[in-house]
């Protein structure tokens, strides 16, 4: 039995909470709070606690779907990529750059939802952003 333990950081949340991830045999098995990390310092909430039951559900999206005929179909990243392009550019065009509206997560840093603000008011124009930690 092959058993390691992986520092890395808690993906739940933009905090960036240290913890150590426990392989076993090269499966993801358990998450511990990394004792020596300057964020947390050894403490994490449930759901940090439990972040390697996300990793390894088995509802986790593996891959980009995009809708066709009303079915969800898996796609390459290229392609949803397009059809998401595709989708806001007939909008903008079709209602304006405000009928548009992003709405970021709390599960991205605050470098990632700046970035998402960035893009929103340069590229889409719209004003129209929103955080989920609001809600």
């Amino acid at each position: 039995m092959n058993c390691r333990l992986v520092p890395s950081v808690c993906s739940y949340c933009g905090t960036g909470c240290g913890v150590l991830f426990e392989v076993m045999d090269g499966e993801l098995v358990a998450t511990q709070p990394l004792k020596t990390h300057p964020v947390n310092e050894g403490k994490l909430c449930i759901k940090g606690w439990n972040l390697h039951e996300h990793i390894n559900s088995f509802m986790r999206l593996k891959a980009p779907l995009v809708r066709e005929n009303g079915n969800l179909t898996k796609t390459t990243w290229n392609e949803a990529f397009r059809t998401t392009v595709n989708a806001f550019n007939k909008t903008i065009a079709e209602y304006g750059p405000d009928s548009v509206g992003v709405l970021v997560s709390a599960k991205v840093t605050n470098e990632e939802n700046y970035l998402a603000q960035k893009f929103t008011r340069a590229v889409i124009g719209t004003n129209n952003i929103d955080h989920c930690a609001r809600l």
